[in-house]
């Protein structure tokens, strides 16, 4: 009886093992058949660390894709990666898709909307266009999470 009093007081004191880490850090792209820069993307996601696996669609079967993900189609990419629940919608850099996954907001995901040149997979960043990342509510509305300015030798 002592024996069980002091291995039951000894698990109340002892410290608690360290929760595995909350979120995955694999990411599901599907990507535009025989697009090259979403191949860039999603090896521009493996260097920064992520998991990631990708397959293609081609036309009907991408674009249905996003719909049942709820991309809304004003903010449309090239490929839609998912994450923790979270949709990632064109060239979204991996510093977004980390503070995302920290700061885990009410939100169905992050949009790049369109292909902008130097965004991840994009072309060179020194020579990048002014993008902003959007975050997308599940309502389908949205706002600017991050401003990437232009680069200054453009």
């Amino acid at each position: 009886m002592k024996n069980a009093l002091l291995m039951s007081l000894a698990m109340l004191i002892a410290p608690l093992p360290l929760a595995a880490e909350e979120t995955s850090r694999t990411i599901r792209v599907v990507e535009g058949q025989g697009c090259e820069c979403c191949t860039k993307w999603t090896e521009y996601l493996q260097e920064q660390g992520f998991d990631v696996t990708a397959e293609e669609r081609f036309g009907v079967l991408l674009i249905q894709h996003k719909i049942d993900l709820g991309v809304p189609a004003e903010h449309y990419s090239c490929h839609t990666g998912q994450i923790d629940g979270y949709f990632l919608e064109g060239h979204v850099p991996a510093a977004d898709i980390r503070r995302l996954l920290e700061e885990r907001p009410d939100a169905a995901g992050l949009a790049v909307p369109g292909m902008p040149y130097g965004s991840p997979g994009m072309g060179p960043e020194a020579k990048r266009e002014a993008y902003d990342v959007l975050l997308v509510r599940k309502d389908g509305s949205s706002e600017v999470f991050t401003s990437y300015p232009a680069a200054d030798n453009i």
